[in-house]
């Protein structure tokens, strides 16, 4: 081997070991920033509500190994298993999201399921209004509007919330409650299906979808489109919530209202516009819903009738993401699974699917009991690296310590 071939081996070594010690460098540097109790602490949360769970399954006298083997084979026994799966938690993250936003805002939106159908209806409206657009102008047009219909559901408190000091919480879950009657009212009347007229059965629903207004999905599963846009628009509320000026508004103003205010920030626009978000986010849940999987409106006369109690299981996949949009997808993805694997664990340990609605409200308790914890650490932890980051103290002046002595 000659002498430039030995040097260029040489360099090439060097520059690997470069490489492989600044890759490894910025790996160490970025593992010591990451928080491991961010998502060690609400896995535990699950594991303890599962182990409560178990014990209820004992109590009604099932097999705890046998029910949790049914909900995981019912929520992922088969593709099109997989895909049901998805399609429950695509409502869940749209509606998780808004509460990602309005949360960190620290205003409590509790009105996902009035949101919810409000977009649903006024999308629904535009589809049956319009039936001759095609379907490529037809279906953007229809989110539109339920993003729009949830923005003005959920901005309403904003407002009461922002210049008149109205709770949010009362008036959210107010709120949802004339949607309920609203949407009772519409069904059974202007937009009832003409079908039931004649048949005079009226079934509150409204008409059918054109089939071209339909979104595309994966044939033979229900798997629609929406999924695909629900995890697109979890990035982009990342960006919003992280990358934009908007988004530090919101955030500063949800840690502390006095100093945003002081800082020159809008605190009163924040809180409208935290939950019109909020608000929008929902109410295109429920236009994905009519547009992806029902092809119309219908209802038992409540409002988990149409939502499917979405508008409350939304909350809990954003508590459970840790307030963060993409930690929303694998816990909305995570409760998606549980509400369809419920179905399978009624029908073979014969308890009710019920129970699985109580294991949400378990994993809920242990998630914001979890993240209280982890922020009590972070602040202890915060306070010793204050404390050995002070000089230490130079003691009195000489001239002192010869007068005391």
């Amino acid at each position: 081997m000659d002498q430039s071939s030995k040097k260029s081996k040489i360099r090439r070594r060097d520059a690997s070991i470069f490489m492989n010690g600044t890759l490894t460098s910025r790996v160490k540097s970025w593992l010591s920033r990451f928080d491991t109790s961010v998502v060690a602490l609400p896995l535990l949360a699950t594991l303890a509500a599962l182990a409560i769970g178990a014990v209820m399954l004992l109590i009604l006298g099932a097999n705890p190994i046998v029910a949790y083997q049914a909900l995981l084979e019912g929520a992922f026994g088969n593709p099109n298993a997989v895909a049901e799966t998805i399609v429950k938690a695509t409502p869940l993250l749209l509606v998780g999201l808004g509460i990602c936003i309005s949360f960190r805002g620290n205003v409590i939106n509790i009105g996902g399921e009035g949101q919810m159908i409000l977009g649903a209806l006024l999308a629904t409206w535009l589809g049956l209004q319009f039936t001759t657009w095609p379907g490529w102008v037809m279906i953007p047009a229809a989110l539109l509007f339920g993003f729009l219909g949830g923005a003005l559901w959920g901005g309403i408190p904003g407002v009461l919330k922002a210049y008149f000091n109205v709770n949010e919480i009362l008036s959210t879950i107010m709120m949802n409650a004339i949607a309920v009657q609203l949407m009772n009212f519409l069904l059974r009347g202007p937009m009832i299906d003409p079908a039931q007229l004649e048949l005079a059965s009226r079934i509150p629903q409204s008409a059918r979808l054109v089939e071209m207004y339909h979104l595309p999905r994966l044939v033979p599963t229900r798997l629609h489109l929406g999924a695909a846009i629900a995890i697109a628009l979890a990035i982009l509320v990342y960006i919003l919530l992280w990358r934009t000026t908007l988004g530090y508004r919101i955030r500063a103003v949800g840690q502390n209202p006095e100093a945003s205010k002081y800082a020159g920030i809008n605190v009163k626009r924040s809180i409208v516009i935290s939950l019109l978000l909020s608000g929008a986010f929902a109410g295109l849940a429920g236009a994905t819903q009519v547009f992806g999987v029902n092809y119309r409106m219908i209802t038992d006369g409540s409002a988990s009738g149409f939502t499917g109690s979405a508008g409350f299981n939304g909350i809990v996949a954003a508590l459970f993401g840790q307030l963060h949009p993409i930690g929303t997808i694998p816990a909305s993805f995570l409760f998606g699974a549980m509400l369809v694997g419920a179905n399978k664990l009624q029908r073979t340990v014969q308890v009710p699917s019920a129970l699985v609605i109580a294991l949400n409200g378990l994993v809920v308790i242990f998630v914001v009991s979890s993240e209280i914890i982890r922020r009590r650490r972070q602040r202890a932890a915060e306070i010793a690296r204050v404390e050995e980051e002070k000089p230490p103290d130079p003691g009195p002046p000489e001239s002192e310590a010869g007068v005391s002595t």
